[in-house]
């Protein structure tokens, strides 16, 4: 399962972060690593950025980034 598709106010760990370079040193510096917990918040009104809670902050993902990261 991707980011992208888990429900609003659902928490799920991380498995896998797909994306390479400087996307994927990104996504880390912001706290997404293998094992971490992430909750969906909310979508923007044009459905691109999604809101979602890491490490006690929220961080806006684009969907295409969201794709790069699976879930358990």
């Amino acid at each position: 399962m991707l980011l992208n598709e888990i429900d609003e106010n659902e928490t799920k760990k991380v498995s896998k972060i797909n994306s390479k370079g400087s996307m994927r040193t990104r996504l880390m510096d912001l706290g997404i690593i293998e094992g971490c917990s992430i909750k969906k918040l909310f979508i923007s009104p044009f459905k691109d950025p999604i809101a979602f809670l890491i490490k006690g902050a929220v961080i806006a993902i684009r969907v295409n980034d969201c794709k790069e990261i699976e879930i358990e």
